[in-house]
């Protein structure tokens, strides 16, 4: 049989990537992914789920959403729903192009996903303190005149909130220059600090990302976008029919209004485990730790790509960030149980090195 040369017909962006790889270790306990550690499984949400898996689901998720408007107390027609934060972001690319323009160390997906599409990539590195550089930004933004703007707030990988007066100074920026941004606001629920959705009034172009994901409902992959009603509609141009399949659009809808109280109360605790993991590891005297307003904790120490191995032989999964950010670590919170068996280990593998 001939040889069929698909390199031949690639596009060359696709010729540069590398598949996204998870990788699968044997685990007494995970805490690599940011998810919760909280079990949810959907007869605790409804015991009777009566789905037709013969019909297509609702093309526009209009209960989801629905249920989605009335928690934040807005109109559902400035909300679409997606299969999770990364179709959304493809989603927004693809509807408004590029260049697209964001912070480093950042969420992978935003230059993922450009790449995949095709467009230029501008990343700006982060200051020393990993807040934005604002001047770089600005400056960027006037002179490369970008289509999109991303921003992680609370950072992923680094937990961090950004600085209100920064962001909205670089939103009224963008404005001027017609470019979106869109805040990713995937962590917000664990932040004590107020999150952007209240300027989505006053700025066109500001955009909103949210998850259910971090907050208990990974396996749904239900993310949701935010923002002016007539942007929204040319997004809806490119999303895909029947893009959210029935059994997610229903368990999420009755989640928000039947077992949001639950879901409340797993954030309380992750915050509460985050806050003594935060203290355990400052005493810790190999180990520079940051404060965090995220479901994970980001911590910078000698041989970490060792100590990640260490944990994963014990069973423990965290995140090792390198090559990208030099001896750092990424622990996403677990139950008391699950954090204090991760403290000891660590513990006693700093003991040994």
């Amino acid at each position: 049989m001939k040889f069929f040369d698909v390199n031949s017909i690639l596009r060359e962006s696709v010729k540069k990537l590398k598949p996204y790889e998870i990788k699968k270790f044997p685990f007494k306990i995970k805490l690599d992914a940011n998810e919760s550690p909280y079990p949810v499984k959907p007869c605790d949400i409804a015991l009777d789920i009566p789905v037709l898996l013969n019909r297509y689901p609702d093309p526009d998720a209009t209960g989801l959403r629905k249920a989605l408007a009335g928690k934040l107390k807005i109109n559902y027609r400035n909300i679409i729903a997606g299969n999770g934060s990364d179709e959304l972001i493809y989603y927004l690319i693809l509807t408004f192009g590029g260049p697209v323009v964001y912070p480093v160390p950042t969420f992978a997906m935003y230059g993922i996903i450009a790449q995949c599409v095709g467009v230029e990539r501008l990343e700006v590195a982060l200051d020393e303190n990993f807040d934005i550089d604002f001047n770089k930004m600005k400056n960027l933004i006037i002179s490369k005149k970008p289509h999109i703007v991303f921003i992680s707030s609370p950072n992923n990988p680094t937990g961090n909130t950004f600085s209100k007066d920064k962001i909205l100074s670089i939103v009224e920026t963008a404005r001027k220059k017609s470019a979106i941004v869109v805040i990713d606001e995937a962590y917000q629920p664990f932040s004590s600090k107020r999150g952007f959705l209240p300027f989505v009034k006053d700025f066109e172009n500001l955009i909103i990302l949210r998850t259910l994901s971090k907050i208990g409902l990974a396996g749904l992959r239900v993310g949701y976008l935010i923002g002016n009603e007539r942007i929204l509609q040319e997004i809806n141009k490119v999303r895909l029919p029947y893009n959210l399949d029935s059994l997610s659009q229903y368990l999420a809808e009755h989640a928000l209004k039947n077992f949001y109280s639950n879901i409340k109360e797993f954030i309380k605790k992750t915050v509460k485990e985050r806050q003594r993991i935060y203290r355990e590891l400052s005493r810790i005297n190999k180990i520079k730790v940051y404060p965090s307003e995220a479901n994970f904790i980001f911590f910078k120490v000698k041989e970490s790509k060792k100590i990640c191995n260490a944990l994963s032989k014990k069973g423990i999964l965290i995140r090792d960030l390198s090559p990208a950010l030099k001896d750092s670590l990424r622990v996403t919170v677990g139950t008391k149980q699950e954090n204090d068996k991760f403290l000891k280990e660590l513990k006693n593998i700093l003991k040994r090195l």
